[in-house]
């Protein structure tokens, strides 16, 4: 094939798959929403003739991918911080942002694990723990991992514990490695421990031990696809969906 002949079937194709997308809402979500999420679109896609892409990934990650220019439309993260990362780099518009759900912080042990144990006492950790680590997302940069050091700073065990972290690139993988008994506790999410049946919530932790667990929606763009499927992830349905996993709506 010629280099000319070549070149126009790339051009061709470039063409038609951006045509393509151009009617894709295109949703960058936390992790911790993948189950949700993905009935959400499904109801939406069902009742309207858009179609609705989601990547799921760490917040942090997601809105570092969007900083350098991944194509997103909506971008919803476990937490505040990084919402206001990209405002300040006027990447948001603090007028497109929307509070949308709450969550809250567990404890998790595998099913045939752990016991609860008094969560103020670091010898209780070290002994629950025993050879095996805490699994945790990132504290430095992953919303879950940012809650859980919150939470065991208030509970003056954290320095006992930082170096006994198995940290994961989001919450998921760390609720994976407390199933596969890889660690022998972890911090999760609620509505992430209530999906699994191969581990145990032996803890809440307390709201006030962690800044609070909200789930922004920022639109983009404008584009009349992205607001409409904004404005049903704030519908009645939604909510009726949201709830049935766990999430608090306000």
């Amino acid at each position: 094939m010629n280099k000319f002949l070549l070149l126009l079937l790339s051009t061709l194709a470039f063409l038609s798959s951006t045509a393509n997308a151009g009617d894709n809402v295109r949703v960058y979500a936390a992790s911790s929403l993948t189950n949700v999420m993905n009935e959400l679109i499904n109801h939406y896609q069902q009742a309207t003739n858009d179609k609705v892409m989601a990547v799921y990934a760490g917040s942090s990650s997601l809105a570092r991918q969007i900083e350098n220019g991944a194509p997103a439309d909506v971008y919803i993260s476990a937490n505040v911080r990084w919402v206001q990362y990209l405002k300040d780099k006027q990447i948001i518009d603090a007028q497109q942002v929307t509070p949308w759900l709450y969550n809250e912080l567990v404890l998790i042990a595998p099913t045939d694990g752990s016991e609860s144990f008094d969560v103020s006492d670091k010898q209780a950790w070290l002994s629950a723990l025993g050879d095996r680590r805490l699994a945790v997302a990132q504290p430095n940069a992953v919303p879950a991992g940012i809650y859980a050091q919150q939470s065991l700073e208030n509970l003056q065990v954290w320095p006992a514990l930082m170096m006994r972290l198995a940290p994961t690139s989001n919450v998921r993988v760390a609720l994976t490695l407390v199933e596969r008994n890889e660690a022998a506790l972890g911090i999760v999410y609620k509505t992430d421990a209530q999906l699994s049946d191969k581990v145990k919530s032996i803890y809440q932790f307390s709201s006030q031990s962690h800044d609070p667990i909200m789930y922004p929606i920022a639109s983009l763009n404008s584009k009349p696809s992205v607001q409409s499927f904004v404005q049903f992830l704030q519908s009645d349905d939604a909510k009726n969906i949201v709830q049935k996993y766990g999430f608090i709506q306000p």
